[in-house]
């Protein structure tokens, strides 16, 4: 018998989630590009509101009804099929705690969120990883290994830290194959940055199926990170099974009110997705020219690049060179992407100093 209370083994297997760091190693703060937050910031009229939030003493609505019928009334989605949680990570690993548990699997690709493996792993499932297609999904791959204990199947689309992006054809295809008991969950956390015609269609694939949940964050289009909100819309009862274990006041106050702001504020979401757009094609360009040197950008449809490097100057080398010249981003080896380093993408101004840094730092390498 030990002495001392001892962790379930499915938790002991976790690799705690490892946030992008803001921080030189000798302590500096660095212009954080890391973490994929919004360089624009927050919208006015989101912060207006959390100032305006007083109510420090009061438990919020836990159900965060007025937030759920903005949602439903910018999304045309039915506010009854809406469940909030604190940042659309809380609702992922409700997701698999609620129809997976010890000897299920839970199938995602490799290269997908970290959290999937997280979300697994905490209710005792198996996490079952598929090939990918080019740091992509590849639909054939990952239903051949469905099996009889899959429960749940995660995607993002667009994919972090890949940015891959799958149509809406393609999601449509894979989900058509899928059973109908086993809960596909389409995170599209980065799903604002994409433009009307590369919609995935995933909201009304939740809409007309019992086997979809599409999750959203305020963490990164609308500038909210630090609130914590996210949403999950799917049928019926699985918004009932959700709400049946998630925390009951998970969205507070000051969050519900400056995100019912923020999505009364479309234009900052418009200027956001534009000026991502621009920089995200600009940057791209600058790190092509650099293929000689052995850096190659994979195409993103997120608010982040992620670049490879296979030549003198590593993904290693590169990230603690830019930590050096100010610059905190993501270097990915716990992911399996050692040789990957992914970039949010910032101001131009910052866009076109790390591109210059990379070029002399390659040159340098040679």
């Amino acid at each position: 018998m030990a002495d001392h209370p001892t962790i379930k083994p499915w938790i002991e297997g976790i690799a705690a989630y490892t946030p992008g760091k803001s921080r030189s190693a000798d302590g500096r703060e660095l212009i954080k590009l890391s973490a994929n937050e919004n360089p624009l910031g927050s919208s006015r009229a989101a912060l207006d509101a959390l100032s305006s939030a007083r109510e420090g003493a009061a438990y919020p609505d836990p159900g965060a009804q007025k937030l759920r019928e903005k949602l439903g009334e910018v999304h045309n989605v039915d506010p009854q099929r809406i469940v909030c949680g604190t940042g659309s990570d809380e609702l992922l690993n409700l997701a698999a705690q609620a129809y997976a548990g010890p000897g299920d699997e839970v199938l995602y690709v490799r290269y997908g969120f970290a959290v999937y493996d997280i979300a697994a792993r905490r209710c005792g499932a198996v996490p079952v990883v598929a090939p990918d297609a080019d740091y992509g999904t590849d639909i054939a791959a990952l239903l051949a290994l469905i099996t009889k204990k899959t429960r749940v199947v995660f995607l993002a689309n667009p994919n972090n830290p890949t940015g891959s992006y799958m149509t809406a054809d393609e999601v449509s295809a894979l989900h058509d194959a899928l059973p109908r008991d086993v809960l596909f969950v389409l995170d599209q956390a980065y799903a604002e940055y994409l433009t009307a015609d590369e919609d995935d269609h995933g909201l009304s694939l939740a809409e007309n199926n019992d086997n979809v949940l599409v999750t959203r964050t305020f963490s990164k289009i609308y500038g909210l990170a630090g609130e914590r909100i996210g949403w999950a819309t799917g049928a019926p009862h699985i918004i009932d099974a959700l709400n049946r274990i998630r925390g009951p006041f998970n969205v507070t106050v000051s969050g519900q009110q400056a995100a019912i702001a923020a999505l009364g504020d479309q234009e900052f979401v418009r200027r956001s997705r534009e000026h991502n757009t621009a920089e995200l094609v600009r940057f791209t360009k600058a790190v092509a020219t650099l293929g000689n040197y052995g850096l190659h950008p994979l195409p993103s449809k997120a608010n982040f690049l992620l670049i490879m490097f296979d030549g003198a100057l590593t993904a290693e080398a590169a990230h603690t060179g830019l930590a050096e010249r100010g610059y905190a981003t993501r270097w990915l080896p716990g992911q399996g992407l050692p040789h990957g380093l992914r970039i949010t993408i910032g101001t131009a101004e910052q866009m076109d100093e790390i591109a210059t840094a990379l070029r002399e730092m390659a040159e340098t390498a040679q």
